[in-house]
């Protein structure tokens, strides 16, 4: 934690969430510490923060004004924080970030490197999960910023192009499907589909392409339904059936020739990899470089196939 008052900042993350388990885990401690912090606070000020109800809790009267104020004194903390490392050349600080599981497995791990050489006093907290988590937590102001494949719908939520990606079709070398310089699109309903699960990004535009042609996704052949690529690819090379995936993760496989890519005969699925931040949320000198420096280094960014 920077150098702000550690009760402050319990408390406002537990009034954030409404509760004690998702404070603990965005701020790193155990519940038993945060529920020990927010006792503190309200032996400090003799009055009740939280009602507790069963399995819930809500503000008091008080902790609705504690919170209105912990809003004002962080953003105060950050804005000092801001300037001093200004004033003195430092970049400093805690990143807390959020991607989607290509972005997080393929793309950001030589980007996460090459920030740290160049600001070795920024610490990076990277949680992976679909873009419909990642546009939640950063609804909730669990992360600073997030990096996500899906497409995003929320006026409160600014979006910056990263790279451009395509989708392309993989399947293990004996597959029928092998065979076809290019896949007419009815022959995706031929055989056993390799998907992604609900809220993945890829599915979301993979779905959107599909029905512009003409093709519902739920009448492919979902034989299984996974949650990282890297589960998709295995099944795929151990011939379950076919799959669509992001061309960023398909560097060893093309190497190792152990899966074949196809695209679809008229459709290219592309999509744009983004960054997405609040647009009213401050941001950090380290945020506001980590951004700068990340858009830079998309920009050299080159698909594998």
């Amino acid at each position: 934690m920077s150098f702000s008052d550690t009760r402050l900042r319990v408390f406002h993350a537990v009034a954030k969430h409404l509760s004690f388990t998702r404070a603990a885990e965005e701020l790193y401690l155990t519940q038993p510490a945060v529920t020990f912090q927010i006792r503190q606070l309200e032996e400090h000020f003799n009055t009740r923060l939280f009602d507790r109800h069963h399995n819930r809790i809500s503000l008091t009267d008080a902790g609705e004004a504690v919170y209105n104020y912990a809003e004002r004194i962080l953003d105060l903390y950050r804005e000092a924080e801001k300037a001093i490392s200004e004033m003195t050349g430092e970049t400093r600080g805690i990143i807390k970030l959020g991607a989607s599981t290509t972005i997080g497995e393929y793309l950001l791990p030589p980007i996460l490197s090459g920030y740290h050489e160049n600001f070795p006093k920024v610490q990076i907290r990277l949680s992976i999960d679909n873009t419909r988590l990642v546009v939640r937590k950063l609804e909730d102001a669990t992360i600073d910023m997030g990096m996500v494949e899906g497409p995003v719908a929320n006026k409160n939520i600014s979006v910056a192009p990263c790279l451009e990606d395509e989708l392309v079709v993989i399947m293990s070398p004996g597959h029928p499907l092998a065979s076809l310089d290019e896949i007419p699109i009815t022959k995706l309903r031929e055989f056993p589909f390799v998907s992604r699960e609900e809220g993945s990004g890829t599915r979301m535009v993979i779905g959107e392409h599909l029905s512009k042609a003409g093709l519902s996704y739920d009448h492919l052949d979902m034989i299984l339904e996974l949650g990282t690529t890297e589960s998709v690819k295995a099944a795929v090379e151990g011939g379950v059936g076919f799959s669509i995936i992001s061309s960023v993760a398909l560097g060893k496989e093309l190497k190792l020739q152990s899966l074949i890519v196809r695209r679809v005969k008229g459709i290219r699925f592309k999509r744009m990899l983004n960054f997405v931040f609040q647009k009213q949320k401050f941001r950090s000198k380290a945020v506001e470089e980590f951004l700068h420096f990340a858009r830079q280094r998309c920009a050299t960014l080159h698909a594998a196939v």
